[in-house]
């Protein structure tokens, strides 16, 4: 197990409790000393297909549809450095220092399997890179996802090279300079070295571990706010009695629905209207809150488990496999294909679209007087006040946003390089627009805890759980009640930021243990 000061990675062992700590802090960065032996043995293979001197794809031939092309072994580096230059076709905004340590971690932990053929220094200047806070600049548009995340690898690599910028403390600065204060030596690429930095899948993985990161604390905050909505909305906690779930047997609803009797147990609110109820059952928002979320539950760990797997996978091509043939095999496959990151980016862009739909169908409900019985759009002189009538309205601006952002980008494909590469996975896109449909739920699961905080405080003097009443309490130390209309927008930014942080579920984190395998 890695403590909190030093992360050691043992190539294809990394959890995602492993992943979580490098996507939330940055940590030193080893590699295990028994790693290293079998990165030499790889090396020397290629090295005797070299001096072999027949041809090989990627260490001695051209690329893609130029396969065919045999290089000499005096233009070999050269090979391996236009590869570099002529890939690096990358556009749009970098990719962010979280995301860039997941790439730079994950391609380390595939090159340090030993079937890539890259020589130790290749290993020792990632490592270096990543300890010295040396973040290639990596646009983030440009993958297809097959053969591999080919641009912004190649990106990745012209740091390596000292060519181009990189990101260094968090300002652009030229990567020959960062390289020469960290004393880093630039390197020269040797045989099938630059083929085996840029063929992977390690963006496209990186982008889709952010994404479900940010899900994971999508769905505790969601939860909490659910809940709290509950007794904001005098709801019943019937809907959660575990007979109900058992019997259907889907295992994230069980789990779903003991977390919330947990969260509800204890309400004086709910305590309150046992008896004596003229309503028979709560609108779905409220009702069926575990059968919702326990699928989104059940969705993020299924996207979780291909992740992990992803991320300690090999993935370029070809492999070089020793055995008992003299020099080892080649063997040319197709590894860098993301459809499974595709399909996992895929499923957490419908989780994360849910989570957000059915937090905005509760926030219209409880700034509906009609449905639960609160003053309109939750605030005191409705008519003077307009309360939460338009954040509500930007709820459901982003939620329908969202529902556009989770169409599945797998279903789609064009063909590039001539053909050769005839079905690609669009992986990359996938996985890199859960970011902004996180952020969209999380601007609505603020919303949602700012109305429901608003809708517990008029049944005052009666109190809702203490899980509860403790985040009602962490978001009353940054935002005021809503007792007249006011610039609203901060409200709404500093309870998107509870969510986001993950501060908003961390007093109650033992619930959640069972969305952290």
């Amino acid at each position: 197990m890695n403590d909190t000061k030093n992360f050691t990675l043992q190539p294809g062992q990394m959890t995602l409790v492993d992943l979580r700590a490098v996507w939330a802090e940055r940590q030193p960065l080893s590699l295990a000393a028994d790693a290293w032996d079998a990165i030499a043995a790889s090396c020397a293979t290629v090295d005797a297909i070299v001096a072999k001197g027949d041809p090989a794809y990627g260490i001695n031939t051209g690329f893609g549809i130029l396969a065919k092309a045999h290089i000499p072994n005096d233009q070999l580096a050269t090979l391996q450095r236009n590869l570099i230059l002529s890939h690096a076709v990358g556009t749009g905004e970098l990719l962010s220092d979280t995301i860039v340590r997941l790439i730079l971690l994950t391609k380390i932990g595939s090159l340090a399997r030993g079937y890539s053929g890259v020589r130790p220094v290749i290993v020792e200047t990632l490592i270096a890179l990543y300890n010295a806070n040396i973040m290639p600049a990596i646009p983030c548009q440009g993958s297809v996802g097959a053969s591999g995340d080919l641009a912004p690898l190649a990106h990745m690599t012209l740091a390596m090279l000292g060519v181009g910028p990189v990101r260094h403390n968090g300002a652009l600065v030229d990567a020959g300079d960062a390289l020469r204060a960290a004393g880093i030596e630039p390197v020269t690429l040797a045989a099938k070295e630059g083929l085996a930095l840029i063929n992977g899948t390690q963006v496209s993985t990186a982008l889709a571990l952010h994404g479900l990161f940010m899900a994971e604390r999508l769905l505790e905050a969601a939860m909490v706010t659910g809940a709290l909505s509950v007794d904001a909305a005098r709801g019943s906690d019937a809907p959660f009695d575990p007979r109900i779930h058992a019997v259907r047997g889907q295992p994230g609803q069980i789990a779903a629905a003991r977390i919330y009797r947990e969260l509800v147990a204890g309400s004086a609110i709910r305590a309150s209207h046992l008896v004596g109820d003229e309503r028979v059952q709560d609108p779905y928002s409220l009702r069926c809150q575990p059968q919702v979320m326990g699928a989104v539950m059940d969705l993020i760990a299924n996207a979780g488990r291909t992740l992990l797997i992803e991320a300690n996978a090999v993935t370029d091509n070809p492999l070089l496999f020793i055995g008992e043939n003299a020099g080892g095999e080649i063997i040319s496959g197709g590894n860098f294909h993301a459809e499974p990151v595709a399909f996992a980016a895929d499923t957490l862009a419908l989780a994360i679209a849910e989570i957000g739909a059915l937090a905005e169908r509760r926030i219209a409900l409880l700034i509906d007087a009609n449905l639960s019985g609160l003053p309109a759009f939750l605030v005191r002189e409705p008519g003077l006040n307009s309360g939460f009538m338009i954040a509500h309205v930007t709820a459901a601006a982003l939620a329908s946003e969202n529902k556009s952002l989770a169409h599945p980008a797998s279903v789609d494909s064009l063909p590039t390089s001539a053909n050769q590469e005839d079905h690609v996975s669009m992986a990359t896109f996938a996985a890199r627009r859960l970011d902004q449909m996180a952020h969209n739920t999380a601007v609505i699961v603020g919303i949602e805890l700012l109305a429901a905080s608003q809708g517990i405080e008029f049944h005052r003097p009666l109190q809702s759980s203490e899980t509860l009443e403790s985040v009602h309490a962490q978001l009353r130390q940054q935002v005021a009640p809503y007792d007249a209309d006011r610039f609203f927008a901060p409200d709404i930014e500093a309870a998107r930021k509870l969510v986001v942080d993950g501060a908003l579920s961390a007093s109650c984190k033992e619930l959640f243990t069972v969305l952290h395998p």
